[in-house]
């Protein structure tokens, strides 16, 4: 049950972060604009500024619908997701970044169950008019509800939402969403926190005041990479080797799926992590840091760059306060244990028994639980999965490549979001965590493999001659 709580809870969450991760681009273009150009920025200039306003009210938000209207309906969908944004776009005072996420989706289904009730009745020849008036009709009534009834809902969230962060910003409760926010991040649901939640109250925040700290209680990587420094000191075995490594893809890509496990080595050390994220957002609302759009990936040098003008020292020093807390904090629960050194069975033990399952078609020979046993079958695309599908996905997917033409296995790699996973893929590999979303994502007959350290080569090597053995 609990298992099926977080698989849910992550796939509503990954399909509200598939809304904003593919344009994180498109928020920092905007990011660079506003730093560089509005009246308090590095180069102010009153011409260039005319971009900041428009770029945010209209094209934002109606990138989200488009691109939650694609999830639901393909390029069809992401069209009439794209119109019904527009009408909450421009009824609304505020930024409609909720509006999008929510509109885009609505409308790409509205017309989906519009074009099933046209498919096999249309005549030949009939084809194009009827699809074009179908979305005509539909995405004018769309926009004319979005403007006269939906807009004054969004607006009424908007602000209740917007009074409560100002609430917490205001009474110095903001810091303790990191009792909330790590724990969710530890379950990979950092993008869902990140983008489904902070991202779109900060875009309106920046509108606002030209920053807003709300870009960095999730995305602030110092507390991630202190824990992981805290390992490479005091920890023991695989975790200790591979510790390093985690601690400069942590800072300089700001993956931090690389760093969430090393949490659930010993569970106690979450708490590192909580407390330098709590020290790091006081630093920042105490001396005014922010960001001016969303810190994605979540890295030293992505902070750098999103920093209004005048704080990027004060935000590199909260990066760096929320390292030294984390790592003292980590570091202390670390030098305590006085259990023997489990080297690889920590985290790098390779009983393929132990993380590998299998998806069968009806009337296939389905593998049991905890079986290595595939039979032979066809591979030729395998996919490394993550929450979203971008980062440490595509990480994963590299190394994997690697591994699997030193074994000479030359098939296509690549890097998907669990809740996307094509149909076409043979074998998907994921992490332990999302490894339930996978099962109930991936089609019948896919071969699903769970890896548990993103950064263990002898995984990697493990799951690479997996798949050769089972390959026909």
């Amino acid at each position: 049950m609990a298992n099926e709580m977080k698989a849910k809870i992550q796939k509503m969450g990954g399909f509200l972060s598939g809304m904003v991760m593919p344009n994180i681009g498109a928020l920092i273009a905007w990011g660079i604009i506003t730093a560089l150009f509005i009246p308090t920025g590095y180069f102010p200039n009153e011409e260039m500024n005319e971009l900041v306003s428009p770029t945010l009210t209209y094209l934002i938000p109606v990138l989200f619908g488009y691109t939650g209207g694609y999830t639901v309906y393909g390029r069809r969908g992401a069209v009439a997701g794209a119109v019904a944004t527009m009408g909450v776009v421009i009824g609304a005072d505020v930024t409609m970044m909720i509006g999008g996420m929510v509109m885009g989706p609505l409308g790409a289904w509205i017309i989906k169950q519009v074009d099933k009730l046209f498919e096999g009745r249309v005549k030949p020849g009939m084809e194009m008019l009827v699809d074009n008036f179908s979305m005509g009709i539909v995405g004018a009534i769309m926009m004319i509800a979005g403007f006269k009834i939906v807009t004054p809902i969004f607006a009424g969230i908007t602000s209740i939402l917007t009074v409560g962060v100002n609430f917490m910003v205001n009474n110095n409760i903001l810091p303790f969403t990191e009792l909330f926010v790590v724990p969710g991040q530890v379950l990979f649901l950092n993008n869902a926190i990140n983008h489904g939640i902070f991202t779109p109250l900060a875009i309106e925040q920046a509108a606002q005041t030209g920053k807003s700290v709300l870009f960095l209680v999730e995305a602030n990587g110092g507390f991630w990479a202190g824990c992981v420094l805290a390992y490479a000191v005091f920890g023991k075995g695989m975790a200790k080797k591979s510790a390093p490594g985690a601690f400069l893809i942590q800072v300089i890509g700001g993956i931090g799926e690389v760093s969430f496990p090393y949490a659930l080595i010993k569970p106690i050390t979450i708490l590192g992590p909580i407390c330098g994220g709590i020290a790091g957002v006081f630093w920042f609302q105490i001396m005014g840091g922010g960001a001016v759009a969303a810190v994605s990936p979540g890295s030293l040098i992505a902070l750098i760059i999103m920093s209004p003008k005048g704080k990027v020292i004060i935000n590199v020093l909260g990066y760096a306060i929320s390292l030294a807390v984390s790592f003292v904090v980590t570091g202390f629960f670390l030098k305590r244990d006085k259990s023997i050194d489990e080297d690889d069975q920590e985290i790098g033990g390779l009983d393929m028994s132990q993380f590998v399952e299998s998806h069968s078609a009806p009337g296939e020979e389905k593998a049991e639980a905890g079986s290595t046993n595939y039979g032979k079958r066809k591979v030729e695309k395998v996919a490394f999965a993550c929450d979203a599908g971008m980062g440490s996905s595509a990480m994963g997917a590299s190394m994997l490549k690697t591994q699997l033409n030193k074994v000479g296995v030359f098939v296509d790699v690549s890097h998907v979001s669990v809740h996307q996973i094509p149909n076409d893929i043979d074998v998907v590999v994921t992490n332990t965590n999302l490894l339930e979303a996978a099962k109930k994502e991936a089609p019948a007959g896919v071969a699903i493999i769970e890896i548990k350290e993103f950064l263990n080569a002898d995984e990697h090597k493990a799951i690479a001659q997996t798949i050769k053995d089972m390959m026909e």
